[in-house]
């Protein structure tokens, strides 16, 4: 799947230290190092690999998240592009959060990584670090690449962190575009997933079936599947969406979402009836 992505042109993987964690340490940045160094198809030398930073509580000063930054590095052999805060420390350890943002500064400072970026930052928080960042260590405005949050269909901007990021020249990175699933359009009140998702998909799906009607319509029209067209709607936002995959089938049906784009009638239409039903739940870590 690694393979097959870079062939048809993904040059971005996101992961995380915590990925693989325990007994495994860090594993999935382990593999996607061996991955690209061991990649055949052209292009593997522009792909960036980012990762996600767990501000575990005995990160509590700026050289242990350096350190981690240089850890994660070293498992994706030497190719880190990106370093991320994986969620702030704001909600529950507010003494904590400094020495993270230091730690990130002091990241970009060291040249670990290209770009900084955050995850589950809210707008408030987002214009603090950013100006901690520039005003107090001097980094460039565009040091800050990215604010990593919940966003599709049914998270529409939440908390407006979208909006605090457009004004800041920070790129919202999407995650769960597809809601786990529920956006997919392969599933109903008969054909549930197994486990916890089926029982949490027989709640959600009844006030659904507008949204995923139209999405079938609109995907029928297209040409395209409901979930190229979930993907879409977010990449019309200005968002820039990362999927999950398990075999090559859910890959490629996912590059289907890319090298077109929706109408603006077919975006507000989306916009509008999936602003009638219930939106997800956010991320417990996600800031104000």
């Amino acid at each position: 799947m690694f393979d097959e992505s870079v062939r048809r042109g993904v040059r971005f993987f996101d992961t995380g230290d915590s990925y693989g964690t325990g007994k495994f340490n860090a594993r999935a940045e382990q593999l996607l190092g061996t991955f690209l160094a061991e990649c055949p198809a052209r292009g593997a030398g522009q792909v960036c690999l980012a990762t996600k930073l767990a501000p575990y509580p005995w990160r509590v000063t700026p050289g242990q998240l350096v350190g981690a930054a240089r850890a994660s590095d070293e498992r994706l052999g030497g190719r880190l592009g990106m370093a991320q805060l994986h969620w702030s420390a704001g909600n529950y350890a507010p003494l904590q959060e400094r020495a993270l943002w230091s730690g990130l500064a002091g990241i970009y400072d060291a040249g670990l990584a290209d770009h900084v970026g955050v995850s589950n930052f809210g707008p408030r928080q987002l214009e603090k670090i950013q100006r901690y960042l520039v005003a107090q260590r001097g980094l460039p405005e565009a040091a800050l690449a990215s604010n990593q949050i919940q966003f599709s269909l049914l998270s529409q901007d939440p908390r407006g962190a979208k909006a605090a990021g457009d004004a800041l020249g920070v790129t919202t990175i999407a995650y769960s575009p597809l809601c786990l699933g529920l956006l997919t359009g392969k599933y109903s009140r008969t054909n549930l997933p197994p486990g916890p998702r089926g029982y949490l998909f027989a709640k959600l799906l009844p006030d659904l079936e507008p949204l995923l009607d139209l999405q079938r319509e609109i995907a029928g029209a297209r040409r395209k599947t409901p979930a190229q067209v979930a993907i879409n709607w977010t990449i019309c936002q200005g968002a820039f969406p990362i999927v999950g995959v398990k075999n090559v089938s859910q890959l490629q049906e996912n590059l289907g979402a890319v090298g077109w784009r929706l109408s603006a009638g077919e975006v507000d239409e989306l916009t509008a009836v999936a602003s009638r039903v219930k939106q997800t739940q956010q991320n417990i870590f996600m800031t104000a």
